[in-house]
């Protein structure tokens, strides 16, 4: 009798655990094909619009003149929207400004051929664009999340689609203005007046230079040597240090380095990190650069503007 209660419930266990067993496995492959069907990517649609979109991104703002007095005005920013997949219900890309990259998510609209993009909004000056499709060209609005935050809450914008590509060969253009107009120094003069003899000092803004080494020294295609560096200006090196960077599509932070480039017709910004795509030679040039700026100095001069 003992034993036949033994095997009862022995058997009872093992039904029990069988039971689990089968319950389990059928809510597996019950959330495996949940999980297929949620996991179904939605096809693509319009490819032909998929790409980098550039131009100029406007609002009025607040300006100030070479005396220093503020007066009202448009300012004029580069920007390059980026569309890299459409469906039928979404579009997803990014958007760069002043090296700023934030990614965007909306809709587009067949009829009108039209964009609605919404930036993540966490970020002070992330807003909705708001663009029309017109063959290779994007025109339309944005409008900040959070008005009280940005200089100026609504822009314009006018972009041509770009196609980006690499070339060692870029280079800047001859006749580029190599001023930083970004971080001038002020200096003390002296001036003596002939006829009295009266010597007075008076202090003048002055701002950094270039010389035209950076035309002739390209970091991407050459191997840079101590030799050629050691009597560069600063400026100098960070120009040709920064147009590898450039080439790449590196989407640059600073004003003084995006002034430069922008004034190009192959600099793109695709990206605020395009270490992985410098060749070997470029990234020992880089380093090498970077010794020396650390210790350079720098030519400055005085401009009108």
């Amino acid at each position: 009798m003992k034993i036949l209660k033994l095997t009862l419930i022995s058997l009872f266990a093992i039904s029990l655990v069988s039971c689990k067993k089968e319950a389990k496995t059928t809510n597996t492959q019950k959330d495996s094909l949940t999980f297929k069907k949620d996991s179904v990517v939605a096809p693509e649609i319009h490819k032909e619009y998929y790409g980098i979109y550039m131009g100029d991104f406007a609002g009025k703002g607040t300006m100030v003149s070479e005396d220093g007095e503020e007066y009202e005005g448009t300012d004029y920013k580069k920007i390059s929207l980026k569309i890299n997949r459409i469906t039928k219900d979404s579009v997803y890309g990014q958007s760069i400004v002043n090296g700023n990259q934030r990614p965007f998510r909306g809709v587009f609209n067949d009829e009108t051929k039209s964009f609605v993009l919404d930036e993540p909004g966490n970020d002070k000056t992330d807003g909705r664009f708001e663009v029309k499709l017109n063959n290779d060209s994007l025109t339309g609005n944005w409008n900040a999340f959070n008005k009280s935050a940005v200089k100026a809450s609504s822009k314009t914008l006018k972009l041509i689609k770009k196609e980006f590509v690499y070339s060692p060969n870029f280079m800047l253009d001859e006749n580029s203005e190599l001023i930083d107009w970004e971080n001038p120094k002020d200096f003390v003069e002296k001036y003596t007046d002939e006829e009295t003899g009266k010597t007075e000092t008076y202090t003048t803004s002055k701002n950094r230079v270039a010389s035209d080494a950076v035309f002739k020294l390209n970091a991407s295609k050459q191997k840079l040597t101590e030799k050629d560096l050691k009597n560069l200006r600063k400026l100098d090196m960070e120009i040709i240090k920064n147009s590898v960077f450039a080439r790449h599509g590196y989407a640059f932070k600073k004003q003084t380095y995006r002034n430069f480039f922008e004034q190009t017709d192959w600099y793109i910004p695709v990206s605020n990190n395009v270490d992985a795509q410098l060749s070997k030679m470029e990234k020992d040039n880089v380093a090498l650069l970077n010794r020396f700026i650390k210790y350079a100095e720098d030519k400055y001069d005085q401009f009108g503007r």
